[in-house]
């Protein structure tokens, strides 16, 4: 038997028949990070070079896996409209006792970090946003190559294999070398575990029209090479929220927090505290 890549932490009922898989660590105020979407993702995958910084530093960090995706319930009865996520996410939180938390969300999380704020803007103290998805029409997103790999992938007959997960990957990071085979096993593994309506019947309304309701600070980061998320999203950030500052690294692709970990970590570092002075 294939030992583990992604290590299972704790659960959370949701109702409906429904369980939250999440890890946690440090103490603190709360930094919740959403990951995106995709096949094999999880919390843990996409931040596990970035919350233990912030845990060492004085906060408790939460990393749920999102309905659908890491360890969390995957039903295959129900449409992953956004809407439905973020109420589901609502219910995780005030059964862990948030009141109160600055979000991190990259890709289909950063959607989703706005999707909570906007319903629950008492609740989310800071936002930082890394390529979130919604902030172009759903045409756009489809004809972005990283898009139309990742869905072909996920949708052959065949199933999804270690290296159909790495063609996918050899468009979400620009340094080649950054695609280990620890990463292609943690998303592979979990990939399997995913039914097709995770991705088919996922819906993400327009949010750009609506980041002017965003009335917490704003931190953004994009790459400059991204794929699956134009970067044309940061200007909508920079110009349509009211209080934002958004950075554009070149030679980055979907992935700032690892691709550029170490200033990626500091400059959201810097921001929580923000809160702190």
């Amino acid at each position: 038997m294939t030992a583990r890549a992604v290590p299972e932490g704790k659960y959370v009922d949701v109702g409906d028949g429904l369980k939250i898989h999440y890890h946690e660590a440090g103490e603190g105020p709360v930094v919740l990070f959403l990951h995106g979407s995709g096949p094999g993702a999880s919390g843990w995958s996409n931040f596990r070079r970035n919350y233990p910084f912030l845990a060492e530093r004085g906060y408790r960090t939460i990393l749920p896996d999102t309905l659908g995706y890491g360890y969390s319930s995957k039903p295959d009865d129900r449409d992953y409209h956004l809407d439905f996520l973020v109420e589901k996410l609502g219910v995780f939180l005030d059964a862990l006792g948030v009141t109160r938390a600055a979000v991190i969300g990259n890709s289909h999380g950063g959607a989703l970090g706005i999707g909570l704020t906007l319903a629950r803007p008492a609740l989310v103290e800071r936002l930082v946003l890394m390529a979130p998805g919604g902030l172009e029409e759903r045409e756009t997103y489809m004809k972005m190559e990283g898009i139309v790999t990742m869905m072909k992938v996920f949708l052959a007959k065949d199933g999804i294999t270690r290296e159909s997960m790495r063609r996918v990957f050899g468009l979400q990071l620009y340094d080649p070398a950054q695609i280990t085979d620890e990463i292609i096993e943690e998303r592979y593994q979990i990939s399997q575990l995913q039914p097709k309506r995770v991705l088919t019947s996922m819906v993400v309304p327009h949010l750009a029209p609506r980041l002017g309701e965003l009335t917490c600070p704003v931190l953004g980061f994009w790459g400059m090479d991204d794929k699956f998320c134009p970067p044309t999203g940061a200007v909508a950030i920079a110009s349509r929220c009211p209080d934002a500052k958004v950075h554009l690294l070149s030679r980055c692709g979907h992935w700032v927090m690892v691709e550029h970990e170490a200033y990626f970590n500091r400059m959201t570092l810097d921001f929580l505290e923000g809160a702190r002075a």
